[in-house]
């Protein structure tokens, strides 16, 4: 069997993506961005957000260092893109402007940016596919397991998105504009760290 699926390589790329894409994690912005909807806008939200990081992976996964390749572009600076906007989005919450017109947002589809791209397929996630991928050398098997990784890591990232409103429902309208703070400080980090991660590796490859 291990001929037709490979489950070394299905344990080590979902334990690696789940790691990335950390779908606890994804929550407090999720809530932040979305808590002042209703419980169906937040259900579609968390579906587009899923669906669209599920098909910007898997374009990565089938074509993505063809994709890179052909634009001349690295990794360095898929984590540069990334850093840079989600730095926008952090600072957007910080200051309470994200927040400040709740109906305005509603006109945002924010399941797309920055929820399914780059939060969720983000340049952790696209650049460890394109090593995966990269590795399996044709092996049908690998590939399989892949697949079945990523899709199993979605699986995980809808649920933790799909039934985030419980955590609504216990922390209240002051407990999202705090989340909102604290996941804007995380999105902040975690930008700060794709840009300088960006730039190791434009020395490293220089």
């Amino acid at each position: 069997m291990s001929e037709y699926f490979d489950v070394g390589v299905f344990v080590t790329a979902t334990v690696t993506l789940l790691v990335i894409t950390d779908p606890t994690g994804t929550v407090p912005v999720f809530l932040s961005l979305t808590g002042r909807r209703s419980p169906s806008a937040r259900a579609k939200a968390a579906r587009q957000a899923v669906l669209v990081s599920l098909l910007v992976i898997t374009v990565f996964a089938v074509a993505g260092q063809a994709i890179l390749t052909y634009l001349g572009i690295g990794i360095p600076a898929l984590q540069g893109a990334g850093g840079l906007l989600l730095l926008l989005v952090a600072l957007d919450l910080l200051t309470g402007r994200g927040s400040a017109t709740p109906e305005a947002a509603e006109d945002v589809n924010v399941a797309l940016v920055p929820l399914g791209t780059p939060l969720l397929a983000g340049p952790g996630a696209i650049a460890a596919t394109i090593v995966f991928v990269r590795e399996a050398s044709g092996d049908i098997g690998a590939y399989l397991a892949i697949a079945a990784a990523i899709l199993l890591v979605h699986v995980a990232l809808f649920l933790s998105l799909r039934y985030a409103g419980v955590v609504i429902r216990l922390i209240k309208e002051s407990g999202i504009t705090l989340v909102a703070k604290v996941a804007g400080l995380l999105l902040a980090a975690i930008a700060v760290q794709l840009v300088a991660d960006s730039v190791r590796g434009f020395i490293a490859g220089g």
